[in-house]
């Protein structure tokens, strides 16, 4: 008797009754996984050039340089280190969370592997926590590697240790919830891509939109109040590492407010998040174990009912096309997607009745932001979705069953771009449709339609080729998705950016680098809503090169660049189809 109590106490006091076996099992196939390594590369490039910027923005090089002045620079120094590094990774942590934690339960209930787990002594709770716990901790390995390096630089001075407690405690207790976030949709859809953008849209909803409509509805004409904003900052950790950043400057803007509750109110969060995944994983695994199809919604075994009743679809054109296109963008619940977006709507309505409370909405800043945002969202479903297109049909092991028809390969590649569009239209209507809207009001120049739509154009047709291009080499849409976005990321972030640091430095010929700069597409949507947001009149297009500052020259100018990135997407398109049959698997 004694021996079976001391046996249970002990097992308490180990943290193998939270996490179980799925824990120590995703330990040991991540460990074997390439792509973990590959990440902490490029993680770790990506960090050390961060550095190296931030060290040559605030310390630069000269010959003449006095020892001293090099000296007193290095507060300073260390103080813009520790900021740039806490910011890099409260950011980077987060999106590398979303993506890997967007199929953690999705590949279960797939597989059909979640009822047999369910009839072990394997719980629900165990399944879920040891699911999350086993990707966090891959990030918890990225956050550590800045520890020494943070400790080493706060000896330089300006850095007091409880901002570093602070950014390191509000970047764990972020992820944890932005992770949780992103298993909890993962139980709805299959889909990876899917997951990862409701839940950025979700956090974006819940960190920006929801605040701006509740500071409109509680004080409108008025100003929101401080207290109204140190009581959000306690739900919202992007006011909260702003304003410990600002404290260090001698900036505070919230008085009396206390971070450890922040975290304590995320933790909390989470917390009601990891239970209602274990209720709903614990429904989709019992569906599951009576030998019943789909996850474990009505909507899913629609389908079943339509085929038992008679109802099938008519094919019309070409069956890989029609299938694309009749597909919905966030899978089968077109009431939930209608709903999500009347209230993305609303808010982005509210958005505008605030800036036009502020008389602002026809200032030139305030157009170019929107549009730029606009724009932004735009690229971010059209960098996602054409990387799931062949992987998808992979992993449903369909893809080799569509290879043994008739139908060609350029036909198949046609009909998945076509597929693309579809599914991308969505997000570029909020572009459009503002644009549209403010030149009929007089706030925006009509020339902006022509010029954003073939900004738009050519980045879709380039992105939809690379993530084509990704989705047949790679077999998982994680995968896929991952490069493309990373391919991105490289062309029109990092690279501009270590263009910008070239370009500081004493003695460099900008002749080369500024053209392809104005070759960005975040460049040239900001310099075309900067020139057309005048209310109504054409501005000066601002140009990194300088010269084509008309509508007609800059017109031109994204007509090249549509043409090259245009004929660099068809290449990828024609290596894509040659190699269509050779990576079948």
């Amino acid at each position: 008797m004694n021996a079976i109590v001391v046996d249970r106490i002990v097992r308490l006091l180990t943290p193998a009754w939270l996490t179980g076996p799925i824990f120590d099992k995703e330990m040991r196939v991540s460990s074997r996984r390439r792509r973990n390594y590959v990440l902490r590369f490029f993680y770790i490039a990506l960090f050390t050039f961060l550095l190296a910027v931030v060290w040559a923005q605030t310390v630069p090089y000269r010959r003449t340089s006095i020892a001293a002045y090099q000296s007193s620079r290095m507060a300073v120094a260390g103080q813009a280190i520790v900021i740039a590094v806490l910011w890099f990774e409260f950011i980077a942590t987060q999106m590398i969370a979303i993506v890997m934690l967007s199929t953690s339960i999705s590949d279960e209930i797939y597989h059909r592997t979640l009822g047999v787990l369910m009839t072990t002594p394997i719980g629900g709770f165990q399944i879920v926590v040891g699911k999350l716990l086993s990707r966090l901790l891959q990030l918890i390995l990225l956050l550590a590697i800045s520890l020494p390096l943070l400790a080493v630089v706060r000896v330089f001075g300006g850095v007091p240790w409880d901002f570093l407690l602070c950014g390191l405690c509000v970047t764990l207790t972020t992820v944890l919830f932005v992770g949780t976030l992103s298993l909890f949709f993962s139980i709805f859809t299959r889909r990876a891509y899917t997951v990862i953008l409701t839940t950025i849209v979700v956090l974006g909803a819940l960190f920006l939109l929801l605040p701006l409509g509740g500071a409109f509805v509680l004080y409108y004409p008025k100003e929101p109040s401080q207290a109204f904003w140190r009581g959000l900052s306690y739900i919202n950790p992007y006011m909260v590492l702003f304003d410990e950043t600002m404290s260090i400057q001698g900036a505070r803007l919230f008085t009396g407010f206390s971070w450890p509750i922040h975290c304590g109110v995320m933790l909390g969060a989470s917390g009601l998040l990891v239970l209602s995944s274990v209720a709903l994983v614990r429904r989709a695994a019992l569906r599951q174990a009576m030998g019943q199809t789909g996850l474990w919604s009505r909507a899913s075994r629609k389908p079943e009912r339509s085929l038992a009743e008679g109802k099938v679809a008519r094919v019309v054109g070409p069956p890989v096309l029609w299938r694309e296109w009749h597909g919905s963008l966030l899978g089968r619940r077109k009431v939930l997607n209608i709903v999500g977006g009347i209230i993305v709507f609303g808010l982005i309505c509210l958005t505008y009745a605030l800036c036009a409370n502020e008389d602002s909405l026809s200032e030139s800043p305030v157009q170019t932001s929107y549009m730029v945002i606009f724009f932004a969202v735009g690229l971010l479903f059209t960098s996602v979705m054409p990387a799931t297109c062949i992987a998808m049909e992979k992993e449903a092991r369909t893809w080799t069953l569509l290879l043994t028809t008739s139908i060609s390969e350029w036909e198949i590649l046609a009909s998945k771009f076509g597929g693309v569009v579809r599914r991308c239209l969505p997000s570029w209507s909020l572009l459009f449709a503002h644009v549209v809207f403010f030149s009929i009001i007089g706030y925006v120049h009509p020339v902006a339609i022509l010029q954003f739509g073939l900004i738009a154009g050519w980045a879709l047709v380039f992105l939809s080729s690379t993530g084509l291009y990704f989705s047949l080499r790679f077999k998982h849409t994680t995968t896929a998705v991952i490069a493309n976005m990373g391919l991105a990321a490289a062309l029109w972030a990092i690279i501009p950016l270590m263009a910008a640091i070239i370009l500081n430095l004493p003695g460099m010929d900008d002749s080369l680098l500024n053209p392809y700069m104005d070759t960005n597409p975040f460049v040239q949507a900001g310099v075309v809503a900067s020139a057309t947001s005048h209310e109504g009149r054409l501005g000066r297009y601002s140009w990194a090169q300088g010269g084509m500052s008309n509508a007609v020259d800059a017109t031109c100018w994204i007509l090249g660049t549509a043409a090259v990135y245009v004929a660099v997407g068809l290449v990828l398109s024609f290596w894509t189809r040659s190699r269509m049959r050779r990576n079948a698997l």
